[in-house]
């Protein structure tokens, strides 16, 4: 009998493959968003964090729902016994669903900041214009460098939790994303909680909104994937692969990048490192077999 599961290691190199095209999708959708000019307010980077957890939660519990037969009564006995009877092992979930959240907002941040420097938004003098698209090059620098050591430390945590027990993937996720839609709903009540008083939450959404929301909520998914069944050097690898894609894109097809020679240097490095992680040597032809 033939399994309809597909083998790990098919599915390790199938969640990175997906990972890079939808990290590369989200970012240049992401930009996009970001920079459309609009009549009305633009959406708030806060909303689109909790939506898209509130969307992976929602799919994560279909999903559950499918792994125990379309069966509600199986389902909600399996997430209360995993998530109110297991109150410590649900806690340990809440360590990286904050540094993801963090995460997220940087990642708007960083990517206005500098859209920012590379736009060069109109002011009122020349003198004007450099000092603010200095400061947000400085923003969106700190902001991406935040992120990168944020990620590693999230991504290692929830790495460890998902390797040490034999619990679902998407009942981990739901777990995570609980946590990630409460601080996050907190962080936008703090944040922007007059603007949502305001105009609502969902203020300059529109169809490229929803979009940047999917793919965000479809790459929370696709990490906790890589991570069970990769690690998370090798997904730190597909999202390094992911920029370049990204930056390759900018460049011939939106012409608004020019990398420079330090960044070629850079994309090497990242390509060679790839290879040599992945890379198993063949043993020598006079290597005696034990």
């Amino acid at each position: 009998m033939v399994s309809s599961t597909p083998h790990p290691s098919r599915l390790k190199y199938l969640s990175l493959g997906v990972l890079v095209l939808q990290t590369t999708s989200l970012v240049l959708t992401m930009r996009y968003s970001r920079t459309l000019k609009e009549d009305g307010p633009r959406y708030l980077a806060s909303s689109a964090v909790v939506t898209a957890e509130v969307l992976k939660i929602f799919t994560c519990t279909f999903l559950v729902f499918m792994e125990n037969k379309y069966s509600l009564r199986a389902m909600n006995l399996l997430l209360k016994e995993e998530i109110v009877k297991k109150p410590v092992e649900t806690m340990k979930l809440a360590v990286p669903a904050g540094i993801y959240t963090l995460q997220n907002n940087l990642l708007y941040v960083a990517l206005s900041n500098l859209d920012a420097a590379t736009y060069q938004w109109p002011t009122k003098s020349t003198g004007e214009q450099k000092v603010l698209t200095a400061g947000s090059q400085v923003v969106g620098v700190v902001a991406v460098l935040m992120a990168c050591v944020s990620s590693g430390f999230a991504g290692v945590y929830f790495e460890k939790i998902l390797k040490e027990t034999k619990q679902s993937v998407w009942v981990r996720n739901i777990q995570l994303g609980l946590f990630s839609f409460l601080l996050g709903f907190l962080g936008m009540m703090v944040y922007d909680g007059q603007s949502v008083r305001q105009s609502g939450m969902f203020q300059g959404y529109n169809a490229i909104t929803w979009t940047v929301v999917v793919l965000q909520a479809v790459g929370g998914l696709v990490v906790a994937v890589v991570i069970k069944y990769a690690d998370n050097i090798l997904k730190g690898f597909a999202t390094s692969v992911s920029i370049i894609m990204s930056t390759l894109i900018s460049y011939f097809l939106l012409n608004d990048f020019h990398p420079t020679g330090v960044f070629f240097l850079g994309a090497m490095l990242v390509i060679a490192a790839t290879f040599l992680y992945g890379y198993q040597g063949k043993p020598a032809n006079g290597a005696v077999k034990v």
